[in-house]
């Protein structure tokens, strides 16, 4: 039974599956969105939204923290000076998965892209509210 375990095995060893999150997460930060399964996508989320909070505290702890998840420097000093404070005004949902609506080629998986929310600017929801 598997009650109270979360998470998708996706059919992989715990030690496969954590470095598949892992280079998937790198690519997240390095390129803002990637292309993969829906199943991957979802829980790759967590990964990804975890790591920013962990941005957002911006102590050393948090660093070294995400260091061990990430395995370089670039990587963390991108997540902490770049990606992390563009949500200083968000309390979550840094992720976004978007379906694709078409499968993949070989397998007909279904398709999934994962990239960063757009942060909502103070001044837009002013504007965006008629007045009455």
């Amino acid at each position: 039974m598997r009650h109270k375990k979360s998470g998708r095995k996706l059919n992989r060893t715990w030690e496969h599956r954590k470095a598949l999150m892992r280079n998937q997460v790198k690519s997240l930060l390095t390129n803002e969105q990637i292309r993969t399964t829906e199943a991957k996508a979802k829980e790759l989320r967590k990964l990804a939204d975890r790591l920013i909070s962990m941005g957002l505290e911006n102590t050393v702890h948090a660093r070294r923290k995400a260091y061990k998840v990430l395995g370089n420097h670039a990587l963390v000093k991108k997540l902490f000076d770049e990606v992390a404070p563009r949500y200083t005004a968000a309390k979550g949902g840094y992720t976004r998965v978007i379906k694709l609506g078409e499968p993949r080629r070989g397998d007909a998986a279904p398709m999934a892209m994962v990239a960063f929310v757009e942060p909502r600017q103070a001044g837009s929801d002013a504007a965006s509210t008629p007045e009455a």
